[in-house]
């Protein structure tokens, strides 16, 4: 009787035991669930700070940027400090400098040199009335030109899509760039870049001049960007091709200017190169 009595206690233990265990996981569980179902705790993350500079360059259309690419790249570009090059007119050959980072200028001929030292545009004139020009406007004209596309990524420029257009016979895409106001000497100046469509190379530049005029114009001159060379990693003209234009297209080609001796290096350059030289002129702008 008494072995009867203590089976049965001990089995109802057991039980008791069992269920107090099995009660006890399930809490645990219960507990663990609503922990993972708590809202995460927000994480702070460090707020990187980016340059105007890299801003600017992030908001460029995609295709420019393609166009830049198949230029060598903006990076590039931008480790570059100097560009030389030399070409020939028919009077006579001359030798442009540039300082990248500022864009000083200085150009020699043998009759006369033209410079910009960062404040002033100075003519020097080895034989008295030589240069006939403006020494404004030319003083930075063909380093702008030879530039290409590269110059186009400058501050205070606005960007827009042109569609396929036929030029010479075969159809490119564009990219039509003009200056924000107040910019440049010329701010009602337009640019159009016309580039391969597949290979993104470019291959035309429409422009237009305004210098000294209020309003826009619509009469389009044409460049084809005709070849090109490699030069440090950076894709330069080799040969720059003036056309004439009728009914806004080019028709024919009028005149090369094939560009020799291209340089472009990281290296600063001098302030002297670019100083007023003895019996110059300073142009007032």
């Amino acid at each position: 009787m008494y072995s009867g009595s203590f089976l049965i206690f001990g089995v109802t233990n057991l039980l008791s035991m069992k269920t107090f265990y099995l009660l006890f996981v399930a809490s645990v569980l219960m507990y663990a669930c609503k922990e993972q179902n708590k809202d995460p705790q927000p994480v702070i993350h460090d707020t990187i700070s980016i340059s105007e500079e890299t801003a600017r360059i992030m908001n460029y259309p995609v295709l420019f940027k393609e166009v830049l690419k198949a230029h060598g790249g903006l990076e590039r570009w931008s480790e570059m400090k100097n560009l030389c090059f030399e070409f020939s007119k028919l009077n006579g050959a001359e030798t442009h400098t540039v300082s990248l980072p500022d864009r000083r200028t200085k150009i020699e001929s043998e009759k006369w040199s033209i410079g910009f030292n960062g404040k002033d545009i100075w003519l020097l004139q080895n034989q008295e009335e030589a240069y006939k020009d403006n020494p404004i406007f030319y003083h930075n004209l063909m380093f702008y030109f030879y530039a290409m596309p590269f110059v186009l990524g400058d501050k205070g420029l606005s960007y827009e899509e042109v569609k396929g257009t036929e030029l010479d016979g075969d159809v490119y895409e564009g990219i039509k760039i003009s200056f924000d106001p107040g910019i440049g000497n010329s701010p009602n100046d337009e640019y159009i870049i016309y580039y391969h469509p597949e290979t993104h190379q470019m291959e035309w530049l429409g422009y237009t001049v305004t210098y000294n005029e209020n309003t826009s114009s619509d009469e389009w001159r044409f460049i084809k960007y005709s070849e090109w060379q490699e030069v440090n990693g950076l894709k330069l003209p080799k040969t720059l091709t003036w056309y004439n234009v009728e009914n806004g297209k080019p028709i024919q080609a009028r005149n090369n200017v094939n560009f020799e001796k291209v340089t472009i290096t990281e290296t600063k350059l001098d302030d002297s190169v670019f100083e007023i030289p003895e019996g110059s002129k300073v142009i007032n702008r």
